[in-house]
């Protein structure tokens, strides 16, 4: 009797399993709760217009199913966080949307909007699971995460070649104006200039600005002009060697700043350079006492460790779940020949 048990619980299985997609729509269902073609469609066309080329029939199937895979855990995450009582709330969503637009002019924020086909309500959708998930996981993984003084000890005496500096290296950080703007890069107060003497006025701004004590990384981030501009500025350390093949004027100016001083404006090819020389490094084997040495190998340390616990909350998390994926079954029954979609 168990035998006929066990049989007809497995044949029902699969016949759950190979039941029709509720709806045409309908691409797959996460414990009840549909995801459907016109999601992840909207999420495809995004990436294929940021990517800008056209793929194939087989790597927009490959790319689809991708995507799904994607939304698929976060509905899983989501889930969760719900059940958790961890749902962003409405003004962290709406703080953060503020946020993401301050990079661009209205224009330039509703025509990209317009070309990845997406809506401020899918912005904001997205935005409230994105928050939502990160609560979830700072709770379920994050604080569950403890790095001890041995596990820093065993990292370095596994690792001390690397806490080996050949050379004297300098952490600098820069503001870069130019009067030839990228229209990729964007910084905070949507701050560019177009011609040599708007540099020169922005300079003498940021001069007047840094005099008075303002921040320089929190300056780099809303009026550089450079990539760098978004990380404050920072370039990291830069080993003496590769500091003598850069400009003689930007490594004179380098050279002549003690740790924490800013350089005057130096005019490059490009424009306008800011320099600040946050530390140096002297030459030789930094010692297990070195609190930068300890902090970074933290860093790395908590980084390894948050990364496998989120695979395993996740692989655990959809375990649980109740998962049915309509667009992959499509796939296989059609042996890859699924009419594009």
């Amino acid at each position: 009797m168990l035998g006929v048990a066990i049989f007809v619980c497995a044949a029902s299985m699969v016949s759950c399993r190979n039941q029709p997609a509720p709806s045409k729509d309908t691409w797959a269902v996460v414990n009840g709760v549909p995801i459907s073609r016109t999601e992840v469609e909207k999420y495809y066309r995004s990436r294929e217009q940021a990517q800008g080329t056209t793929p194939s029939h087989d790597e927009a199937l490959s790319l689809k199913l991708g995507i799904l895979d994607q939304l698929i855990n976060n509905e899983i995450l989501f889930q969760r966080a719900k059940a958790l009582n961890l749902v962003a709330s409405d003004a962290e969503v709406e703080s953060r949307f503020e946020q993401s637009k301050s990079s661009f002019t209205e224009d330039e924020f509703q025509k990209n909007l317009q070309a990845s086909g997406l809506t401020v309500d899918d912005l904001k959708r997205e935005i409230r699971r994105e928050l939502s998930i990160q609560k979830l996981l700072n709770r379920e993984v994050t604080s569950k995460i403890v790095i001890t003084d041995a596990d820093i000890a065993a990292f370095y005496a596994s690792h001390k070649a690397q806490f080996d500096v050949p050379e004297m290296q300098y952490h600098i950080a820069q503001i870069v104006v130019t009067p030839y703007p990228d229209p990729g890069i964007h910084n905070r107060k949507s701050s560019d200039a177009t011609t040599l003497a708007q540099a020169k006025a922005k300079v003498a701004m940021l001069e007047a600005k840094l005099a008075s004590g303002a921040d320089f990384a929190q300056l780099a981030m809303d009026y550089s002009e450079n990539s760098s501009g978004q990380n404050g500025g920072d370039l990291g350390f830069i080993p003496e060697s590769s500091l003598n093949q850069t400009n003689s004027a930007m490594k004179k100016a380098v050279l002549a700043l003690k740790p924490g001083q800013v350089s005057q404006p130096i005019l490059l090819k490009d424009g306008y350079h800011i320099i600040k020389l946050i530390a140096k490094e002297q030459a030789g084997q930094r010692p297990l006492s070195d609190p930068q040495v300890q902090q970074s190998i933290r860093q790395t340390l908590e980084s390894r460790r948050e990364e496998l616990l989120r695979a395993a909350y996740l692989t655990s998390s959809r375990d649980r779940a109740r998962v049915v994926n309509y667009l992959a079954r499509e796939i296989l029954e059609s042996a890859g020949k699924l009419p594009a979609h």
